[in-house]
């Protein structure tokens, strides 16, 4: 047997036995086939035109030019070659790249060849994870907590983000029927949506909305609905388009809260008013709450699922990103009906078994005290940051921003310079080799925009606010 666990194709005793069952193959069945791969069946045609007289000569020929002859020659029962290889899905040609992924990417590449670039694309604050929860998640690897969980998660992470919930959110809930563990808020988001929608089924969205929120509605066969938050109303729905923007197709609202890009904090007559239109039509309603603790001026994070008649229907997904600068743990969770963990679990043992075991225990153990000081004085200085960002871009002529009222970024106005926003970053990022994201990926209402990370080091934010004067 080979490594594969099939049957050597040059053995003596199998090549007559599969010569015999070739002779009813086309070449496409035979290379493709269960049995064989591409680079065996040569083996065997060569064995076979040595040993195998009544081998079909057709048969044969074909096969000689497929493996000799251009591929894209091969023409038969329907197989498509592009370039000698098999397409790709549909669903990657529809599926475009993360807009603040690909330019940290970018920015990163010129950082490497030693170009001085200040990069404000992506959500990463300039401070690491704190070291007392770098200790937890240390000591777990060290005493072997090193082995594949269940997939909801680990007990103790969960009994852990209960009380926190409790504690900070007003929210009581069972540990093991309406929480799960995930690996961070897009593993959740993609679990929420595979759990509540089918083909050709609408997800309203906020625009502009991460630019994340469509793409994965659309690998998850959803049809995505912006509906545009306006400057004029700070950024809010309003209900009038809110409620038109629902068809008989509409099967969840998909909202954030500190909004990403804008900031808006969403209050109490915010969320009562998605709260009514998703009671009238019986919708599902995601709450993306990833920046739930970074809110500024006092502002409170209300989750919709405390709202009267929402907890049966909202599904709510935290993690420690942005909250501890925890941005490559990948860890997070989900909270929601049990109808809905349930389901979530069950996509979760398929597609990634289960959230790390020691990165559980390094989020459980930083849930299960109060913030250490550490890290509330980060908090107070990205506040600062956020605000100092602000002001200043609004001294500069042709730019201008609201004040963020929650999370990382200045979203900032740029119509007054007659650019749009694809042409305005790239100018920035060639020119002034300082990276900002263009509006458009966040949907069709942020062109005029582009958005700036706040978090980075004041050495940074400085400089940065320089080039942008200098770049106008």
């Amino acid at each position: 047997m080979d490594d594969d666990g099939d049957t050597d194709v040059l053995s003596a005793s199998s090549g007559d036995n599969k010569i015999a069952w070739y002779e009813n193959l086309s070449p496409i069945t035979a290379v493709h086939g269960p049995i064989t791969k591409i680079f065996e069946f040569k083996a065997l045609l060569e064995l076979a035109q040595q040993r195998h007289g009544s081998f079909k000569q057709n048969f044969a020929e074909k096969c000689t030019n497929f493996l000799q002859g251009p591929m894209e020659k091969l023409k038969m029962k329907g197989t498509k070659m592009e370039n000698g290889v098999p397409p790709l899905a549909q669903r990657i040609k529809q599926t475009p790249s993360s807009a603040t992924v690909r330019i940290a990417d970018i920015a990163t590449d010129l950082k490497s060849k030693d170009i001085a670039v200040l990069d404000f694309s992506a959500g990463r604050a300039a401070e690491h994870s704190p070291d007392y929860i770098n200790q937890a998640a240390s000591q777990a690897l060290l005493t072997g907590d090193t082995h594949q969980t269940k997939a909801q998660g680990k007990h103790d992470y969960l009994e852990m983000v209960a009380r926190k919930l409790e504690r900070e959110n007003n929210l009581s809930l069972d540990p093991d029927k309406s929480i799960m563990a995930t690996m961070g808020c897009k593993n959740g988001l993609t679990l929420a949506l595979l759990a509540i929608i089918g083909p050709g089924d609408e997800v309203i969205v906020e625009d502009p909305c991460f630019v994340s929120y469509q793409a994965t509605i659309g690998v998850c066969g959803g049809v995505t609905v912006p509906v545009p938050i306006r400057r004029e109303n700070r950024f809010r729905w309003t209900h009038a388009e809110l409620e038109a923007a629902v068809t008989e197709r509409t099967r969840c609202i998909l909202l954030c809260s500190p909004q990403n890009p804008t900031g808006t904090v969403h209050t109490e007559e915010d969320l009562d008013m998605i709260a009514a239109v998703a009671q009238k039509h019986n919708l599902w309603v995601i709450c993306d709450e990833i920046y739930e603790r970074v809110t500024w001026k006092a502002r409170e994070h209300i989750c919709l699922a405390t709202r009267p008649g929402m907890q049966e229907r909202t599904i709510g997904l935290m993690g420690f990103t942005k909250t501890f600068s925890m941005g490559g743990w990948r860890i997070g969770f989900m909270y929601a009906p049990e109808s809905i963990i349930s389901a979530a679990v069950i996509f979760q043992q398929h597609l990634m078994t289960c959230a790390g075991s020691f990165t559980q225990a390094g989020a459980a153990f930083a849930l299960a005290e109060e913030y250490r000081p550490e890290v509330m004085e980060m908090w107070v200085d990205w506040e600062k940051r956020c605000d100092t960002v602000a002001t200043e871009i609004n001294k500069i002529p042709g730019l201008s921003c609201l004040p963020p009222e929650g999370g990382f970024y200045a979203w900032i106005n740029i119509a007054e310079t007659g650019e749009k926003s694809e042409a305005f970053a790239e100018r920035m990022l060639r020119d002034q080799h300082i990276a900002l994201v263009p509006g458009a990926p966040f949907g069709a209402s942020g062109d005029d925009y582009v958005r700036m990370t706040c978090v980075k080091s004041w050495a940074d934010l400085h400089l940065g606010l320089t080039r942008i004067r200098q770049g106008l």
